[in-house]
C-alpha cells in the first residue's frame, strides 16, 4: 500500500513539474523587468498570507531599501505586520548573467536562485519559517511580474513535501 502511494506522489509531482510554466515563456514581455534597476532605492510593498483554504491570516506591509555595488543588490526590508510585529530580512544578491540570479538571506536555507525574462521574475528558495511554536522549512516559489509605472506584483507559493500550505500576494510600488 505505501508503494502504491509512493508511485501515485511521485506520477503527480512528474506529471506537475512537466506542466511548469518555464520563465522563458514571458522573454517578449514588457516592460522588461531588470531587477537590479528596480530595486535601486527605495519600493514599498503591501500583501498577504492566505493559508491552503484561502483564508488570509496575516497583512503587512514592507519598506525595501536597495542598494547596488557591483554585481550584487543588496535589499534592506523592514516589514510591519497589522497585529503590530515587526520582522527583517536582508537579501544579498548577485547577478549570473543576463538571466540568472543567486541570493541569501539570514532566514533562508542554502542559496536562492532566480530567473528573469521579459516582464518576469522566478525566484525560488527555503525559507527557515517560524511559526511560533516552531521553525519550519518551507519551500517557495515566487513569481514576480513588472506592470509599469513602478508597480510589480508577486505570487508566492508555499509547499512542504511538495504539498501546498498557502501563498503570499505583494503589490510593490517603487518610488520615485
Amino acid at each position: 500500500m505505501l508503494r502504491r502511494l509512493a508511485a501515485l506522489l511521485a506520477t503527480v509531482a512528474l506529471l506537475a513539474g512537466c506542466a511548469a510554466v518555464e520563465p522563458q515563456s514571458y522573454a517578449g514581455a514588457t516592460p522588461r523587468l531588470d531587477l537590479f534597476e528596480y530595486f535601486q532605492g527605495t519600493v514599498d510593498a503591501w500583501g498577504h498570507f492566505a493559508e491552503r483554504s484561502g483564508r488570509v491570516t496575516k497583512r503587512f506591509r514592507v519598506v525595501i531599501r536597495g542598494t547596488i555595488a557591483g554585481d550584487t543588490l543588496t535589499l534592506d526590508e523592514d516589514f510591519a505586520y497589522a497585529d503590530g510585529s515587526t520582522s527583517k530580512r536582508v537579501w544579498t544578491i548577485r547577478r549570473i548573467d543576463a538571466h540568472r540570479y543567486e541570493g541569501t538571506a539570514g532566514d533562508v536555507v542554502g542559496t536562492a536562485s532566480g530567473e528573469a525574462y521579459g516582464n518576469a521574475l522566478r525566484w525560488r528558495y527555503v525559507l527557515a519559517l517560524d511559526t511560533g511554536e516552531r521553525v519550519i522549512n518551507v519551500d517557495f516559489d515566487d513569481w514576480m511580474f513588472l506592470e509599469g509605472d513602478g508597480v510589480m506584483l508577486n505570487r508566492s507559493v508555499m509547499s512542504k513535501w511538495g504539498v501546498r500550505v498557502g501563498e503570499v500576494f505583494l503589490a510593490f510600488k517603487k518610488r520615485t
